[in-house]
């Protein structure tokens, strides 16, 4: 098979969560460990970072990443999902997969795929692997894609661990309280391996300590190491100070972030308390890779879709954030941006608690309801129809290219036009603007 070939029989031949929801999540690593043994343990091979969380883990693996190719490691980065090509999921310092070994990946390896039948996501990991091992990563930043214990990433011993925050998203496969989902995101957390917490929640705080107590792993809160402050923002960045609390560290330092998103405030002391911990454990990352590394997160690793602009008149911005927590942090940013009028294109999957979300949004906007081209997507009328319940009005477009074009018709050049609700609908939107 070409190229095309191979990406068309991943997409159709496999399980896909993105296209199936629930069912193609399997609750156990057997799949993984049994095509990983067949590829001769790649993932031990390398060393590694494993980020979970709720929200935030795709953009704190990202800056990590960052900061880590600036240091001079050669950095292997796996995320999920993608949003325009394949390859954005396994990068080798910022650069995407080859085709090449994507194709000679599957057709090599075919047989045993069908023989296990593993998911997409599952042979996805199992494809990083063994990517990683053969190009001698130095370090692997290698992000959970749902929950953490049953996480098909979940077969690697990394040297570090960072959980970014628990919120309330996927309680049909991770609990339906805080609690529940937490032990599932702790369960990447192994024995005598440090894990760093990016922010205390008082509610589950206990939980962490007491697993890491039985574990023996030493356990950071961020949020207790570092003070962050906003001190600015532009077009291209914002500007923080980070405040060390503890009295053993002096100095204050400055920062600038070319992710603009006010939510990573909390991210960033995450990223701070791994960076000092990777030190701490013989890696040599001083100050100078660190703020360049900070400065240049999506040129040097490829990010998109967090509080990104996409256009200027009207100004346009889309987001991945999808959950509840994530609309929280989306709403605070919509409130320190300047426009006369806001217009919401919107889409989302229809296991997404709307409840909680359409809640948070403000009844003063235009709104063009829409649905990403994958069978998981609630019908865009279905949206629209929950959504004047709670106040929200607008019209239902068959596609996204069409609200967004309606959206653009209607705004004046001093409104602002929001993009999101989904990872999958900024992905349809992000080529409309290139």
């Amino acid at each position: 098979m070409n190229y095309t070939e191979v990406i068309d029989y991943l997409y159709a031949r496999l399980p896909m969560f993105t296209r199936d929801g629930a069912s193609a999540f399997k609750k156990d690593l057997t799949n993984t460990r049994q095509l990983c043994q067949a590829l001769g343990n790649p993932q031990e091979q390398f060393k590694a970072i494993h980020i979970a969380g709720t929200n935030g883990k795709g953009s704190s693996s990202h800056m990590l990443a960052a900061v880590l190719q600036q240091a001079g490691y050669r950095t292997g980065l796996y995320t999920s999902p993608h949003l325009l090509d394949f390859r954005e999921r396994i990068r080798l310092n910022g650069e995407l997969i080859p085709q090449s070994f994507v194709v000679n990946f599957v057709n090599q390896h075919r047989g045993t795929i069908e023989t296990i039948q593993p998911s997409f996501f599952e042979v996805t990991v199992a494809m990083a692997f063994a990517y990683f091992a053969q190009m001698k990563v130095d370090i692997a930043v290698i992000e959970t894609g749902l929950g953490g214990r049953l996480d098909s990433t979940n077969i690697i011993t990394p040297v570090l661990s960072l959980i970014t925050n628990i919120g309330m998203d996927h309680m049909n496969m991770l609990g339906n309280t805080l609690a529940e989902i937490a032990m599932e995101k702790a369960g990447i957390i192994k024995p005598h391996t440090p894990i760093v917490v990016s922010e205390r929640q008082s509610t589950i705080d206990q939980l962490f300590i007491q697993h890491t107590a039985q574990l023996k792993a030493p356990i950071v809160f961020a949020s207790d190491a570092w003070r962050i402050e906003k001190t600015g923002v532009d077009a291209n960045y914002q500007y923080i100070k980070v405040h060390p609390l503890d009295p053993a560290v002096a100095s204050t330092l400055s920062l600038k972030l070319d992710l603009r998103g006010t939510y990573q405030l909390k991210n960033i002391a995450g990223v701070l308390s791994s960076i000092d911990m990777l030190n701490k454990l013989g890696f040599s990352i001083d100050t100078s890779s660190l703020i360049q590394g900070l400065s240049a997160v999506q040129p040097l690793t490829g990010l998109m879709g967090r509080w990104q602009t996409l256009a200027t008149s009207p100004l346009t911005i889309c987001d991945t954030g999808h959950n509840e927590d994530g609309w929280k942090e989306v709403i605070n940013n919509l409130a320190l941006t300047p426009y006369q009028q806001l217009h919401v294109v919107m889409g989302v999957m229809r296991d997404k608690d709307l409840s909680h979300m359409l809640t948070l949004l403000p009844k003063t906007a235009t709104y063009y309801f829409c649905h990403p081209d994958f069978e998981r997507a609630l019908p865009a009328m279905h949206l629209r129809q929950t959504a004047q319940t709670y106040g929200l009005f607008g019209n239902a477009y068959p596609s996204i290219r069409e609200a967004v074009r309606a959206a653009q018709q209607s705004a004046n050049a001093d409104d602002l036009i929001f993009i999101g609700g989904s990872t999958f609908v900024v992905a349809e939107a992000l080529p409309l603007f290139v």
